[in-house]
């Protein structure tokens, strides 16, 4: 198992924890060996479910007890995945969404279905190399997000969840036909008036899509009313917005080199080590929802390009910063076998969530 490394320190490197261990013996048998718990390797079971998912159950899960009970398991618990202890921690909700998190952890005692994951394709295009990324989320701490580009669009899944957003959602969607231009430095630092900018563009994004459906309805209605094929004109008209919108994503491509960034004031950061220039900026959305997934709705916000390891997002409605830092571990036999398998396996991940 991969695990992120302790809040909120997205750059340090992934942690490693075997969770299970095959020895190949003669005559094709093998033995399995569960590794979870703090008592040393005990027997378990692989079961081959069906092609690229595969189950482990451990036969001894008194291994994974300890003799203070409950409450020593959570503090050892805490000490290992949070790099702190329960006196650390004075805000009250994130004990609460740390105490939940150990208690849907826990009570599997490592009978668990894995489900193979692809890496995202990349092409020449893309803003920056796909991949994944660990990223700071409040007090739920670190998760690991999946970077990947989707013609004018990019979106961040969630490869790890939490009590309000699973692992497999849509966390954020970066719309990069619309780049958002920053105030100076000083009026930056004003949320009301990023407020404005990215409000006014969200406006415009509503009113094209709007307008795009009126056009896709008045094409339909046109191609049943008339017995010869539908004039090529709307076909133009369509493709003349794509380009208008490919014409404006563009603008990354003129922007400078780098420009100065800093958090408006009453934006809260986990991590107050994020850079202090970025790239460029685009109007985004992210995914917000009650425990357990209650009440999902997606709120606007701004895609902070830092670098090619780097990115942000500011969620306007929360005034919360998540800062992410590309992971660089080598996978080997990841890569996607091609888009469409990528983009199936992204549905099923998503379909599992919900």
């Amino acid at each position: 198992m991969y695990l992120p490394p302790h809040d909120p320190h997205v750059d340090d490197p992934m942690r490693f924890k075997p969770l299970f261990r095959i020895h190949l013996m003669e005559r094709k048998c093998a033995t399995v060996e569960c590794m979870y718990g703090h008592k040393g390797p005990h027997n378990g079971h692989i079961q081959i479910v069906k092609k690229d998912e595969f189950s482990t159950k451990c036969n001894q899960t008194d291994h994974h007890r300890m003799s203070g009970g409950r409450q020593e398991e959570f503090r050892t618990w805490l000490r290992e995945e949070w790099g702190r202890t329960l006196e650390d921690i004075f805000h009250e909700h994130m004990q609460e969404l740390i105490l939940m998190k150990f208690i849907y952890t826990s009570q599997y005692d490592n009978c668990l279905t894995y489900r193979r994951i692809y890496l995202p394709p990349s092409s020449p295009d893309d803003l920056i190399q796909p991949g994944l990324f660990k990223g700071t989320y409040g007090s739920h701490g670190l998760e690991i997000v999946m970077l990947s580009f989707h013609g004018k669009k990019a979106k961040g899944t969630k490869i790890t969840g939490d009590p309000n957003i699973p692992a497999g959602q849509q966390t954020v969607e970066i719309d990069l036909a619309h780049p958002l231009q920053l105030p100076d430095i000083e009026n930056l630092r004003d949320f009301s008036e990023l407020s404005r900018i990215v409000l006014e563009v969200q406006e415009q994004v509503r009113r094209e899509e709007q307008e795009r459906e009126q056009q896709q309805e008045e094409e339909e209605h046109s191609q049943q009313a008339a017995s010869q094929p539908a004039s090529p004109l709307g076909g133009e008209g369509a493709e003349g917005e794509e380009t208008a919108a490919g014409a404006e994503g563009t603008t990354q491509d003129k922007a400078p080199a780098s420009q100065p960034f800093v958090l408006p004031m009453g934006v809260i950061s986990r991590n107050e080590d994020y850079p202090r220039t970025c790239r460029i900026c685009f109007y985004g959305t992210g995914l917000i929802a009650g425990h357990g997934f209650t009440s999902p709705e997606r709120t606007p916000g701004v895609f902070v390009l830092f670098d090619d390891d780097r990115f942000g997002f500011i969620w306007l409605e929360l005034k919360s910063f998540s800062l992410y830092s590309r992971i660089k571990v080598s996978f080997q036999n990841a890569q996607a076998p091609s888009r469409e398998a990528f983009d199936e396996m992204l549905k099923n991940i998503q379909s599992l969530a919900t």
